[in-house]
């Protein structure tokens, strides 16, 4: 099977910065990879140098079985950029048949117009759009061209949460049907909810990779929350705080803090007991990382 991204040794220097550092990844068709790290990371220089934007200094990008730098790559890529601009005086039926001409197999017009609920807009010049209705327009445009992946920089950046559950339904089916998407977002709980894999980078290097739900599980700790008066702390608790009207103790072991909080006699009311979210288990896993890497 041709993967949909192989990178090996991406390499990429801005003088004395080496934004990106021997950088290997690999992207399956039919997978949501989420690209995560924090600002400056090199995340911005690996979207370009994957989509071919711009040269590594060492190392190379193939884009299912192509470089992504041919034609043949491109064809195959859809790409929402984190800023996008527009002719104001274009209407987006225009821009809309501009982009779709560039792409041997596109999404027929009335079909983008409806998919992304552009139809009410089609005739209207971009100039006067709100930021949500040009964030839709670029997002309509990166499906436009049928290609068989679509990298999103911040793509939900605009949007309402209505007009957002919208878009990641839409992205689910797209992937459900075979094609690949590599995301980046600082909405963590969207990562959880859609992506498959994350990719953590940081100071241009890969620090930390895995499946979503593999990532939560290493961390051991459980979380246990509850309506209440703070006990005396009931061994084993790593913290325990009072915050929103709750007590919030983490643990790594829920059962022996649950039997001992019913064992102390105290009025307690919506118990809940959880793992560690996405964020959760990144902020430690992640700290870890780096400090094993500085």
């Amino acid at each position: 099977m041709t993967v949909a991204v192989a990178a090996e040794g991406l390499t990429k220097r801005f003088g004395d910065l080496c934004a990106v550092s021997e950088l290997d990844l690999t992207i399956t068709p039919g997978e949501t990879l989420g690209l995560l790290g924090p600002n400056g990371a090199g995340k911005s220089t690996t979207l370009n140098l994957i989509l071919g934007l711009t040269r590594p200094d060492a190392g190379s990008v193939k884009i299912f079985g192509q470089p992504s730098s041919a034609r043949a790559a491109r064809q195959t890529v859809g790409y929402v950029a984190q800023d996008c601009d527009f002719p104001p005086n274009l209407t987006v039926r225009e821009i809309l048949r501009l982009v779709r001409s560039h792409f041997s197999e596109p999404l027929a017009e009335d079909e983008v117009l409806g998919r992304f609920g552009l139809d009410s807009l089609a005739d209207r010049q971009v100039g006067g759009f709100s930021g949500g209705q040009r964030r839709r327009l670029a997002v309509a445009l990166a499906f436009a061209g049928g290609g068989r992946m679509i990298v999103l920089d911040e793509p939900t950046t605009g949007l309402d949460s209505a007009a957002r559950a919208d878009f990641w339904a839409m992205a689910q089916a797209y992937v459900k049907d075979g094609g690949t998407i590599l995301l980046t977002t600082h909405h963590l709980e969207e990562i959880e909810a859609v992506a498959d894999r994350i990719c953590l980078i940081d100071r241009g290097r890969i620090r930390l990779q895995g499946g979503v739900d593999d990532i939560k599980g290493r961390i051991a700790r459980k979380y246990v929350s509850f309506c209440g008066a703070a006990p005396p702390v009931p061994a084993p608790v790593d913290r325990m705080e009072e915050r929103d009207g709750r007590v919030h103790i983490v643990t790594a072991d829920a059962d022996a803090v649950v039997r001992r909080l019913v064992a102390s006699g105290g009025a307690f009311s919506d118990l809940t007991v959880r793992g560690a979210t996405l964020e959760e288990a990144i902020a430690e896993l992640a700290t870890d990382s780096l400090g094993d890497a500085a």
